[in-house]
């Protein structure tokens, strides 16, 4: 570590985003580690400190106890991909694991996974506690230390039995991940507490010293639903919804059935846990009458509220303002824990006072007698708008601060969780000098994600949806390690363990082509049957039956991207040569200090637009609101010319 620093880096917060970051940066700055989470050999070279105002809440989910789905189970397998810990933690507590539109083509398809919340955190901190380069510090952040224009440590105030005074500590680079907690206010009707999650204070300091920085911060919303006692509903009236009878894990590295796994030990099996359904009600016209009744009531609705909130994940009182001929909602009750009795209830996040949501609850049929544990609330807090940093997460305005989560205007654990590992390969990189790191559009569900964030300013929190990626053929959750795990080990994110695990799914890959290159099946070669659209994994599975192949071959997951990479050829081929014949413009650099207001034939609002934004590449210029061809093309001379 370099003379004068306390830790090559600092992360603030321990929500999803600072839990990724932590474990990225550790890894990157030790010679060797195992990505299970065991011993290590070799000594540090790097050390990390993660700074957090409650240890016990580090991983905590604070909304739905799930991760994975449409797009996000994508982000998740790419996490993984790249040495992150998500699926590991994930696939060790889930409680019931579901490949959502399962019926439909492998680029829509998304694997998600209901984890056991307490469980969850519990796996997340085990696993960091395994990093002995990793410090984590009890505390509240109070201010940054910026000189010659960088973050180079921060001032905080330890939380510690003999009330310690503030404290100064010098890094290389600083991770900041505040979730909901920056001047984080909860309500529930008229009562409002300040926090980010209930029974935790908000983060003031924070926002304050930003401001001073000269960042530009909005204000967001997000919500809750209630959480109902398990033995007050009556399931028996309900619909089951339950989870693959085959359940397919996040991480290459969870051993499933009929893989080896990579750690070689028998005793490993999956699932892990027991696994439970879920059960579906919905919500009924009663209900959403004395909704209606109530709205006056509600913060969102008496101007109490005036942020933005998702509208990909509505409450239930602007469902039913903003679906006025629907009599009733879905509601899926998702129990949270095997430990408690909790259930969550996904579809009614709501905002509305107590006396309200115990009524609406009771209306949903099965749930006539149930008891709420918990109301449901929102809560608005402090974000930073992200047109302020570049796809690395660094900020543009401070040098070697960087920012990843919820604080970029982002919703989700997933979304977290991957601007956490790429804000903790680039902070390293910083640190040392090197050149920083950007994924593309094509090249992984984060990179759409960070590029969405740099050039179009967020309208309410922020989620991944396959719509959102042009390329999302290449995109599949079943070929995530193909497209990154290269990257990552160049990157120095993964162990030998991990890059054996890819390795063998290679290979293996690669006796499954040879195999079906020398066979027929129905008089007609097996390359052109395979092909066919009803020929589905488990008929595959069959003919291959007796061949001589290594065991990881007729692993469920290596044949489904066998499959899908074999009938999506031809599509995935012509995504290729769009995208090759847009890399020049994409990757053509654009001058930082470069400033548009000055380059002659420009409209002012494009000029305006660029200033804002700062965009690093000509690509990403193509892609802000204002911006057209025709002002792309100025910009190309002037590049060209030498006038920029």
């Amino acid at each position: 570590m370099p003379d004068g620093l306390d830790y090559n880096l600092i992360v603030i917060g321990g929500g999803h985003a600072g839990a990724e970051a932590a474990w990225a940066a550790a890894n990157r700055l030790r010679p060797e580690f195992d990505a299970r989470g065991g011993a290590a050999s070799g000594g540090a070279k790097g050390k990390v400190a993660l700074v957090t105002m409650d240890p016990s809440k580090i991983g905590a989910m604070s909304c739905n106890p799930a991760i994975g789905g449409l797009a996000k189970g994508q982000m998740v397998r790419e996490i993984d991909a790249m040495g992150g810990l998500m699926a590991l933690a994930a696939d060790a507590t889930g409680i019931q694991f579901r490949i959502l539109n399962i019926s439909k083509g492998p680029a829509v398809r998304g694997p998600r996974c209901q984890s056991d919340k307490y469980a969850y955190a519990r796996e997340v901190q085990r696993l960091l506690a395994t990093r002995p380069n990793l410090d984590i510090l009890t505390g509240a952040v109070q201010d940054f230390i910026i000189e010659d224009g960088k973050c180079v440590g921060i001032t905080y105030l330890p939380q510690t039995p003999d009330h310690r005074p503030t404290q100064s500590l010098r890094s290389s680079a600083t991770i900041l991940t505040t979730g909901t907690f920056m001047r984080g206010l909860m309500h529930t009707g008229p009562s409002q507490t300040p926090g980010g999650r209930v029974g935790e204070a908000p983060s003031v300091g924070v926002s304050a010293a930003l401001t001073k920085l000269g960042f530009e911060l909005g204000r967001l919303k997000t919500g809750t639903p209630p959480r109902l006692a398990a033995e007050s509903i009556d399931f028996s009236t309900l619909e089951l919804q339950p989870g693959d009878d085959e359940p397919i894990p996040f991480s290459e590295m969870t051993p499933a059935p009929g893989f080896p796994g990579i750690s070689g030990s028998p005793a490993d099996h999956f699932p892990v846990l027991a696994q439970k359904p879920c059960w579906i009600t919905h919500t009924t016209a009663r209900g959403h009458d004395l909704i209606r009744a109530n709205l006056d009531r509600t913060p969102m609705y008496n101007g109490q509220i005036e942020t933005a909130g998702p509208r990909y994940c509505p409450s239930i009182e602007d469902k039913v303002v903003r679906f006025a001929d629907r009599s009733s909602h879905h509601v899926f009750l998702e129990p949270e824990s095997l430990e408690t009795n909790e259930i969550y209830c996904n579809g009614i996040s709501t905002s509305l006072p107590a006396d309200v949501q115990e009524q609406i609850v009771r209306m949903m049929p099965g749930c006539e007698n149930a008891i709420i544990l918990r109301h449901g609330y929102a809560v608005e807090y402090d974000m930073v708008w992200p047109h302020q940093i570049d796809a690395t997460c660094m900020t543009k305005r401070v040098p070697g601060l960087f920012l990843a989560g919820q604080i970029n205007g982002t919703s989700g654990y997933e979304e977290a969780a991957g601007q956490g590992l790429i804000a903790a390969v680039n902070a390293v990189r910083f640190g040392r000098g090197e050149q920083m790191v950007r994924l593309r559009r094509d090249q992984a569900y984060i990179g759409v994600m960070l590029d969405d964030l740099v050039t179009k300013t967020p309208r309410e929190p922020y989620r991944m949806f396959t719509s959102r990626a042009e390329f999302r053929l290449l995109l599949r959750a079943d070929n995530a390690s193909e497209r990154l795990t290269p990257l990552a080990r160049e990157l120095g994110l993964i162990d030998d363990a991990r890059w054996e695990c890819y390795q063998a799914t290679r290979e293996a890959h690669a006796a499954l082509q040879k195999d079906i290159a020398t066979r027929s099946v129905e008089g007609q070669p097996m390359s052109r049957w395979v092909a066919r659209q009803e020929i589905d994994t488990d008929a595959l599975l069959a003919q291959l039956n007796g061949d001589p192949l290594p065991d990881l071959a007729r692993d469920r997951r290596v044949v489904d991207a066998f499959l899908a990479d074999l009938r999506y050829a031809g599509y995935i081929h012509r995504q290729q040569k769009q995208i090759d014949q847009l890399a020049s413009q994409e990757a053509a650099p654009l001058p930082p200090e470069l400033d548009y207001a000055g380059l002659p034939g420009l409209r002012t609002e494009a000029a305006l637009t660029l200033n804002k934004f700062r965009p690093t590449t000509l690509g990403q210029a193509a892609r802000l609101a204002g911006v057209n061809p025709a002002d792309l093309m100025v910009i190309s001379v002037a590049l060209n010319n030498g006038g920029a």
